[in-house]
């Protein structure tokens, strides 16, 4: 994909039936490529789409017009997300020699698309996985590696970001995991 395609736009609803409607209406409006588009738990319905910012910018427009806003749980738009954005989403983070582990828990997935992409381009960390309401009763986590310190911040400043808009649930630092941890975890 081109590097002009790159901004990504998310949109969660609280419907699936109207979720399948606005996503079609996204679609539509401007020209993005879907990432993502599917029911997940409880009952929520999940789009990601990408392309050039101004085509974001209208799709998500319409996303979230006065027609979808009453189904919108949350959304986000990421005018330049950090590649390792797209790799958390696929759990191809590197897991050895990891230092320590950060996790924070949201009950919304657009704000850890926010969070996400906020931590890894301003703190040393690496993401590696993003997991989206799919089988975690509608939340969302992401999992950040690296220094202790680095680590330590990261689930700081992500804190108050998510706090703000009243959607944290939990976050855990875990100095030194053990490697055991990987078989199940990514």
């Amino acid at each position: 994909m081109a590097e002009s395609r790159q901004s990504l736009g998310v949109l969660e609803y609280r419907s699936i039936a109207t979720g399948m409607k606005a996503a079609d209406d996204v679609l539509k409006t401007a020209d993005v490529d879907l990432v993502f588009a599917k029911p997940v738990c409880p009952g929520k319905y999940v789009v990601l789409i990408r392309g050039d910012l101004s085509a974001v910018n209208a799709a998500m427009e319409r996303g979230t017009s006065e027609e979808h806003a009453a189904i919108l749980v949350d959304h986000c738009i990421l005018g330049n997300p950090h590649p390792s954005i797209f790799e958390g989403l696929n759990c191809s983070g590197d897991v050895e020699n990891i230092e320590a582990v950060g996790v924070m828990e949201t009950y919304s997935v657009a704000s850890i698309f926010e969070v996400a992409d906020d931590v890894v381009k301003t703190t040393p960390v690496n993401i590696l996985e993003i997991r989206i309401a799919k089988g975690i009763s509608g939340k969302a986590y992401v999992v950040f590696s690296g220094e202790l310190s680095s680590v330590e911040a990261s689930i700081e400043k992500a804190k108050k970001s998510v706090i703000a808009k009243g959607l944290l649930l939990q976050t855990s630092v875990i100095p030194r995991p053990d490697p055991r941890l990987w078989q199940e975890f990514i």
